[in-house]
């Protein structure tokens, strides 16, 4: 699970620095740049609803707790 989530934050942050790269030296017309940009800005926010989810996901499979304390003890 902490690979996963690693691995996405990864994505996250590799997403977000090539809108900044699409945004500032993209090659073609604006509106190519702009819909680069956008494209992967999109990609960023699906791929933080997918930690959220992923994290939403095993807390209520019991895979993973939110104080590390297990219910009951």
């Amino acid at each position: 699970m902490t690979y996963l989530v690693i691995a996405a934050f990864v994505a996250i942050l590799a997403s977000l620095g090539a809108a900044l790269f699409f945004m500032m030296r993209g090659s073609g017309s604006e509106e190519q740049k702009s819909n680069r940009m956008a494209r992967a800005l999109a990609l960023r926010v699906g791929f933080s609803i997918f930690v959220f989810l992923t994290i939403l996901l095993s807390w209520w499979m019991g895979w993973i707790q939110p104080t590390g304390i297990q219910p009951g003890q």
